[in-house]
C-alpha cells in the first residue's frame, strides 16, 4: 500500500532498535534503520521478516550531522515520505570518573545526546509535513543516578530534558514527541550478549509494543514520558 508510514530508526542493527523494527513491520509500516557499521545494518535489514521493498538499511553516524541529513535525504528518495522518527542511538560507559577520557566522555556525550539533536534537525522539516511523531530512547538512567554513570547519567538526563523541551516546542504544529525510558532489557547493549538468563528483563519487542501504542493513540492524547522496567527483577540476597 502507497499510505503505508515510514519510520526511521537509528541504532537499528541489534536489540531495542532492531525488536522496534520488526514489531512495527509486522503492524504494517515501512522502516529504515541505520547504523555507523554499513555491513551490520545490511545484515540486520535481510534478517527482518517482511517484504524487503518495506525495509531501506542506511549506514550513518548520528554524531555526524551530515550523515543524518543523508540518511533523511535516502528515505524520501525512496518512499517520498518520513512519518517517525525513533532516536535510538546509543552508546554505554560505565566507570569511575578517574577512569573516563576527554574522548570517552566526547563519544557518550555526542552519541547519546548530540546523535539525538542531529536526527531530530535532519528529520524536522518532512515529520512536521506529515504531522508525525518524535520518539527518544532514554533510560531509567535519566532520572535515577548511580555510581560509575557520571558520562551515561549526564547523556540520558539531557536526552530526558532535550524531549521534553522539543515537545513543548513541536505540539503547536501537531507533532507528538515521547520519550521512552527503559530499565534492563535484554540487548546487545554495552557489548553484552543476550541469554536465557535475560529473560526477566525487558525484551526489545516490548519496547516496539510502547511504540506501536504510542503510535495509535489518540490525537488529543500525548504521554510525553514513559518510564518501563521489568516487573518482576530477580530479588537481591
Amino acid at each position: 500500500m502507497e499510505d503505508k508510514k515510514v519510520v526511521y530508526i537509528t541504532g537499528g542493527s541489534k536489540g531495542i532498535g532492531k525488536g522496534i523494527a520488526q514489531y512495527l513491520l509486522n503492524k504494517g509500516y515501512r522502516v529504515a534503520i541505520s547504523s555507523r557499521n554499513l555491513e551490520e545494518i545490511k545484515r540486520a535489514a535481510s534478517n527482518l521478516k517482511g517484504d524487503a521493498s518495506d525495509i531501506l538499511a542506511i549506514r550513518s553516524d548520528v554524531r555526524d550531522p551530515a550523515d543524518e541529513k543523508n540518511a533523511v535525504k535516502s528515505i524520501m528518495e525512496k518512499w517520498n515520505r518520513l512519518d517517525v522518527l525513533v532516536a535510538n542511538a546509543g552508546v554505554g560507559l560505565f566507570a569511575p570518573i578517574e577512569d573516563i577520557s576527554t574522548e570517552q566522555w566526547k563519544n557518550v556525550i555526542d552519541t547519546n545526546l548530540t546523535g539525538v539533536f542531529n536526527s531530530v534537525k535532519a528529520s524536522l522539516d518532512a515529520i512536521k509535513k506529515a504531522k508525525g511523531y518524535i520518539i527518544t530512547i532514554a533510560s531509567l538512567a535519566g532520572t535515577n543516578f548511580f555510581e560509575k554513570g557520571t558520562a551515561y547519567n549526564a547523556s540520558k538526563f539531557a536526552v530526558v530534558g532535550f524531549t521534553q523541551a522539543l515537545m513543548l516546542d513541536l505540539r503547536h504544529h501537531d507533532v507528538k514527541v515521547t520519550t521512552i525510558m527503559p530499565g534492563s532489557v535484554s540487548s546487545h547493549f554495552d557489548g553484552r550478549i543476550p541469554s536465557a538468563e535475560d529473560a526477566w528483563k525487558l525484551q526489545p519487542e516490548d519496547i516496539g509494543e510502547i511504540v506501536y501504542d504510542l503510535l495509535k493513540m489518540n490525537p488529543r492524547a500525548l504521554p510525553s514520558k514513559i518510564e518501563i522496567r521489568p516487573s518482576r527483577p530477580p530479588v537481591k540476597k
